[in-house]
């Protein structure tokens, strides 16, 4: 047993499909709580897919060798023997929680039965919504959604615990796996000291040439399932009436290509900039930088950069849907509009158009996702989840 076990510092292992050099929700949240743990007394080891390049390799982290994944750039599966059990054991470690939901989840579950640890499993992705635009076996979407669920059934069932970010994706996975032994929110937080509402705008403005314009943000890693198209194509109805409107979009991935050529397209490659990467130093600036954040993405299950926006008091303008219709309330901290362009430009109009009091409020609505609470949540469920896998361990015959 580690030291948690009699009540100290926990020694917890994160197990990921992903993780640095990449950057997405899944990577933010893992070091957001690896942070915060550590902050509180506690290890954490960070178990992942090595990345291409050994530079990008970061000190302490335990590493699989991995391969490319063609179809989502940037993203390494591990599909290659291991030893890391015995690490695990080495490193006495007093519970894994798991990040992912593919190679590195298996991975996950197979550690805890070989060293009858408990595992917990955040589910961060609706992987099963992902087939439409990733699809590589042959097979038909909905036979390859329904035998990915026989999988993730699985998998939760045997978790000690789940972790969902948001209320609605707990109930959407008790809807299709209602044997879960125990299903708990704890949502990523923000960091309400790097992201407020004081920051200077100057710099980011200047540095795109966006001074004197009204600027609408997009954030995030640019993929198909994040309907960047119905923000681009939104844009250029509301540039005809507004030649002072800019569209900011931060951030990389594959279908970056396909955006700025649909841009190119519709005419408007001179108000909409594409600034590739954003280093971590900069991302609050950006934010501050904008009048108007917005996310057309239906595929979240929680939407941290709509938090990261209105902890600097920005309106968002979100899809009313799931996650992101959670978190803002129409016409009160931001604005929601239905899946279609139409919308989107009338909710857009609205939030440029914002009051003190909507960007006040959204800035609260910030303040009630804090990362250290949401820390502590995990290290009690973590905790609990010991107790509960020695219990059962311990009613096992022989």
């Amino acid at each position: 047993m580690g030291s948690g076990a009699e009540g100290g510092p926990l020694r917890i292992a994160f197990f990921t499909d992903t993780y640095l050099p990449t950057r997405d929700g899944v990577v933010t949240s893992i070091q957001l709580l690896r942070s915060e743990l550590e902050g509180l007394g506690h290890k954490v080891f960070v178990f992942a897919p090595a990345p291409s390049d050994d530079k990008d390799r970061e000190p302490g982290v335990r590493y699989f060798r991995s391969v490319g994944f063609r179809r989502y750039h940037g993203y390494r599966v591990p599909i290659f023997p291991t030893n890391k059990c015995e690490l695990l054991d080495e490193l006495k470690v007093d519970v894994i929680h798991n990040h992912g939901l593919a190679f590195m989840a298996l991975r996950s579950m197979f550690a805890g039965r070989s060293l009858r640890k408990p595992v917990v499993t955040t589910w961060h992705t609706n992987v099963t919504e992902a087939v439409t635009y990733y699809n590589f076996t042959g097979f038909p979407d909905a036979f390859l959604v329904r035998l990915m669920w026989i999988y993730l059934r699985s998998l939760l069932r045997r978790s000690e615990v789940v972790i969902a970010p948001t209320e609605v994706i707990k109930a959407d996975l008790l809807g299709y796996v209602p044997s879960i032994r125990r299903i708990e929110v704890v949502p990523t937080g923000v960091d309400l000291g790097r992201f407020h509402p004081d920051l200077d705008t100057n710099p980011i403005r200047e540095k795109y040439g966006l001074q004197g314009k009204k600027v609408i943000l997009h954030l995030g890693r640019i993929a198909k399932e994040k309907e960047l198209s119905r923000v681009i194509r939104g844009f250029a109805k509301l540039a005809i009436k507004d030649p002072d409107l800019r569209l900011l979009v931060a951030g990389e991935g594959p279908a970056k290509e396909y955006h700025m050529n649909e841009v190119a397209a519709l005419g408007i490659s001179d108000k909409v900039i594409f600034t590739g990467f954003i280093p971590d130093d900069e991302l609050p600036l950006i934010y501050a930088a904008c009048d108007v954040f917005t996310i057309a993405s239906k595929f979240e299950t929680q939407g941290l950069v709509v938090l990261e926006a209105m902890a600097c008091g920005k309106p968002v303008v979100g899809v009313n849907y799931r996650a992101v219709a959670e978190i803002i309330q129409d016409g009160v901290n931001g604005f929601l509009f239905e899946d279609d362009e139409e919308s989107w430009c009338k909710a857009m109009e609205r939030g440029l158009e914002a009051s003190p009091e909507v960007r006040s409020r959204a800035r609260s609505r910030a303040e009630q996702y804090s990362q250290r609470e949401g820390a502590k949540r995990m290290v009690s469920i973590y905790q609990d989840a010991m107790v509960s896998k020695r219990e059962k361990l311990e009613r096992r015959p022989g």
